[in-house]
């Protein structure tokens, strides 16, 4: 029954062998359901259960019913506070669902941006109010004006703690104030671009909350009651059932039960003993004699007479609970478990067991240390490899292994490796790399050292033949390992160091280096078991170092390659103003590019472009596009016809490119803006294939971005290209630039812009100024994505160094316009360039008159150079072409190529213009004798 396992053990009949050892014992307080008093029961006299059994049943009901009662009015209480903080609860999360489902809903925020947004607004809130079940929902705009509201004669009163929204926080409270005092929500009300444009509040009043909890109340009491009285009854069954239960346990029952306790205890094969408060052993198992070799006389007496050990003794005697404490006894390894027997037996005491863990302890120790060398490898293919730093990565060896495998640990690598070249076959030094220690002032040669192998018997160099790692267990009496430095390794030896394995450092069968482990005074000496860690370890850090190299090799390539596509330094020109910066993204190779091209007539084309993408590919193909953009240039095109042949190079480029698995690569994602700036007129002509337009700052520091016709990006195809033309006035900024500038991670666009205009609105700033500032302003210290940023500001030639003239369509009047010509340069100082500028202009202009239409018109531009164009109405171009002896014509190309610098052909939207361009003061002119003999030919 019941009862029975709660007897103590010390009143029970021993068998014959254990009566000694139970006679003597202190006899606990039974904890039958008795009267409570100490004694043994006897067979022959029962206790009436109508006299003390009734007396001990009637104070358990009494103290059951008096804690019943206790707990009735705690848990009701508990439930009138929960029910008012569950019913608050409950009014904060509906209030906050309905105040964001109606500020989230489909037509607030434009409602609020409306004339009229109270008239638009006001029937939702009602049918809100009455399907949400909430007591109101009020808009308001940004100052917290009521527009809406349940209750119509608050509608433009001002609502009171919503600044939070206003700032643009949702927040729940329990506002106490005119209206009424409520649990309210609050949520702003946000545009497209996350601005406040109003807010909602939605809630319930604390005057409904009271009314539902006072309709719960009742039902709680009555709960209450209801508990009360059946605690009550259960307590009086509990009673009865326990005066019955204890006329059933007999002398007989209790000498079996013992007899069974007895067997258990000491069959099992784990000892036990039971100390009491005193100190004094109360019991001990035939197995705790055994093992903690007990003498007979050990029962009752002291536990530190006994003479057990520091270590079994001081947990007997601590009087606190440990668990599996593996302590010394003698010649063997005991586990040791101790609980109170407070909560247990009665009285205060102890109860220990003990298990021998001898031979089980010197498997786990083999266990353990196979278990940490697992751990090592683990945790070296965790923490090596890390970054793609081959420094780093030998210096992360270094440290997983010391101090848990070696004391003191070494790295050298090759130094073709360390520059992430192919390491070379022959090995002859190294330089070290890496060192980590677990002691100070150690001998070993500093990190950057260089390491020959120069003599052949010593244990590196036998490692690095045989290609696996190399023991010496004791350097004292190894004598190879010194030949090489004999001072070095007496140094160490006298430090203590006296164990070693060096391991070469190979991958993909190279050597890289080589590692070398060493252990130093304190520590045992290097074991084979421990090669084989080593090696495994060391072929880790070799592949991670390997990786590291090859990233290093093909990262420097691409660096290089990059930087020998991008513009080494700006073209002289006096058109523009002009200053730069390029920030290449964390991985150091990026796609985005731009150029200055200067054009005839004093003109500079300005181009930025971006590729989607990093690595080799991106900047491969920024190298692709940018050439082709000079090639383009070099035609004198115009911006959209420039673009247009780009877009139809990049569309054959994805025809003709695939990937590694035999798919296409399109570069199509490729944006460029391409801007022709003339400065005779300060116009400048703009067309953009998906990029973003440029920032235009006036010489007042106004700001604007013009609004220019943009077409898709390069390789879409099919859509057609436009221009758009600006009027600049002279000291005007033009800001070009790519999205890395703008765009980032924590901002978009529209920020980005916003902090740009910000940063470039100054009158006075320079272009080298203007770059400075938008780098320290715009961009983190590592931006996510390629800046490519190009400032020009204006200059206008000077109307003075331009002459023009209109020219009938007669050949008569060439000698005229000639006359004028000379005229002109006599007046500009330049009467040495007289003769060969009018041969040029004759030429040019007879030319224009007999094969062209009209108008035809000359321009005269004086700069650093002496520029003459003649303008027709025709779209024929003009070619150089050798004459042939019989031909009357067809040498005036000629004479014009041979006295001019350059020369070409540019079109215009009506007609053509053919310019030719002189160096002043610099260029002689041509052997008249051999421009004789090349006509003559």
């Amino acid at each position: 029954m019941g009862g029975r396992s709660r007897w103590s053990r010390a009143r029970a009949a021993p068998p014959p062998n254990g009566a000694r050892r139970l006679r003597d014992a202190p006899r606990p307080r039974e904890r039958t359901g008795q009267s409570g008093r100490a004694g043994r029961p006897s067979p022959s006299h029962r206790i009436t259960p109508s006299l003390s059994v009734r007396t001990f049943a009637t104070q358990v009901f009494l103290l059951q019913a008096l804690i019943m009662l206790v707990l009735v009015v705690a848990a009701a209480t508990a439930l009138v506070v929960q029910g008012r903080y569950d019913g608050e609860r409950n009014a904060r999360n509906r209030s906050m669902a309905v105040a964001e489902a109606f500020a989230h809903a489909p037509g607030t925020a434009a409602a609020l941006r409306s004339p009229y947004p109270a008239a638009l607004l006001q029937g939702p809130t009602e049918q809100a109010t009455h399907g949400s079940g909430v007591d109101f929902i009020t808009v308001l705009d940004k100052r917290g004006v009521r527009l809406t509201d349940t209750d119509p004669t608050l509608v433009g009163t001002r609502a009171q703690g919503v600044e939070r929204a206003a700032a643009g926080q949702a927040f729940t409270e329990t506002f106490h104030g005119e209206p009424s005092d409520a649990v309210r929500a609050v949520v702003p009300v946000t545009d497209a671009s996350r601005r406040v444009v109003g807010m909602v509040s939605a809630g319930i009043q604390v005057e409904t909350l009271g009314h539902v909890l006072n309709q719960q109340v009742p039902v709680m009491l009555g709960a209450s009651a209801v508990a009360l009285a059946l605690a009550t009854g259960g307590a009086a069954l509990v009673g009865r059932r326990l005066r019955r239960q204890t006329h059933g346990l007999g002398p007989a029952e209790m000498t079996r039960m013992y007899e069974h306790h007895d067997a258990v205890l000491h069959a099992v094969r784990e000892g036990v003993l039971i100390v009491g408060a005193d100190g004094r052993v109360l019991l001990a198992n035939d197995e705790a004699r055994r093992l903690l070799d007990l003498p007979e006389d050990a029962d009752l007496r002291q536990v530190t007479d006994l003479g057990l050990g520091p270590g079994p003794t001081r947990i007997l005697t601590s009087g606190e609970a440990v668990s599996d404490q593996v302590v010394p006894a003698g010649d063997r390894l005991l586990a040791v478990n101790t609980r109170l027997t407070a909560p247990y037996g009665g009285v205060q005491g102890l109860v220990a067991t003990f298990r021998d863990t001898t031979e089980l302890r010197a498997l786990s120790g083999q266990a353990e240390v196979a278990r940490g060398r697992l751990t090592l490898l683990y945790e070296a293919g965790v923490r090596i490899g890390t970054s793609l730093d081959m420094r780093r990565t030998a210096e992360e060896l270094a440290e997983v292994a010391v101090p848990r495998m070696a004391d003191f640990v070494t790295v050298e690598l090759l130094d073709s490796v360390l520059r992430g070249e192919e390491p070379s076959g022959t090995v002859k030094q190294m330089r070290r790399t890496a060192l980590s220690e677990s002691q100070t002032g150690h001998p070993l040669q500093p990190v950057g050292d260089l390491i020959r192998f120069v003599v052949a018997d010593t244990p590196m160099v036998a490692a690095l033949h045989g290609g696996r790692a190399v023991l010496v267990r004791d350097l004292n009496t190894a004598t190879d390992w010194r030949a090489h430095d004999p001072e070095g390794a007496r140094r160490a030896l006298d430090y203590g160091i006296h164990s070693l394995i060096t391991v070469p450092l190979r991958a993909r069968g190279v050597v890289l280096g080589m590692v070398n482990l060493w252990r130093g005074e304190g520590s045992p000496a290097f074991e084979d078991e421990d090669v084989a860690v080593a090696e495994e370890l060391v072929a880790r850090a070799a592949v991670a170092i390997d990786n590291a190299r090859r990233y290093s090799r093909e990262h420097a390539m691409a660096v290089t390659l990059q930087r020998s596509l991008l513009p080494r330094d700006l073209p002289e020109q006096d058109a523009l103003e002009v200053a730069w910066r390029y920030l290449p993204a964390q991985s150091g190779v990026g796609g985005d590019w731009f150029d200055v091209i200067p054009l005839p007539g004093f003109r500079v084309a300005l181009v930025v472009g971006d590729i989607v993408g990093h690595g080799m590919h991106a900047a491969v193909t920024m190298g692709r596009l940018r050439t082709a953009v000079l090639n383009f240039s070099s035609l004198d095109l115009a911006p959209d016809e420039l673009l247009g042949h780009l877009d139809e190079m990049v569309a054959r480029l994805d025809t003709q490119t695939e990937t590694s698995d035999g798919g296409p690569a399109p570069l199509t994602g490729a944006t460029c803006l391409y801007a022709i700036y003339d400065p005779v007129g300060g116009r400048c002509t703009l067309s953009r294939a998906g990029h973003l337009a440029p920032a235009v700052v006036d010489p007042h520091g106004r700001v604007t971005f013009p609004d220019i016709p943009v077409s898709p990006p390069l390789g879409v195809g099919g859509f057609p290209f436009e221009c758009g033309e600006l009027e600049l006035a002279e000291g005007s900024r033009l800001v070009l630039f790519s999205d890395g500038l703008i765009e980032d991670r924590g901002r978009d666009i529209d920020e980005g812009l916003a902090l740009l205009r910000t940063a470039v609105a100054r009158p006075d700033g320079t272009p080298e100024e203007t770059c400075r500032v938008l780098m320290e302003t715009m961009l983190p210290a590592h931006p996510s994505d390629d800046v490519a940023l190009l400032v020009a500001r204006t200059r206008l030639l000077d109307p003075s160094k331009v002459a023009s003239w209109e020219v009938p369509f007669d050949v008569t009047e060439v000698s005229r316009v000639r006359a004028e010509v000379s005229r002109r340069l006599g007046e500009w100082g330049l009467e040495e360039e007289s003769f060969s500028t009018e041969l040029i202009l004759s030429e040019l202009l007879t030319n224009a008159i007999r094969y062209g239409a009209p108008p035809v018109g000359v321009r005269l531009l004086l700069g650093r150079s002496l520029v003459c164009e003649v303008s027709d109405g025709s779209n024929t171009s003009p070619r150089l072409r050798r004459a042939a002896t019989t031909d009357e014509g067809g040498r005036g190309l000629f004479l014009v190529s041979q006295f001019a610098e350059r020369w070409g052909t540019r079109y215009a939207a009506h007609g053509k213009v053919i310019w030719a361009e002189q160096l002043l003061g610099g260029s002689a002119l041509p052997d008249a004798t051999m421009l004789i003999d090349e006509m003559a030919w």
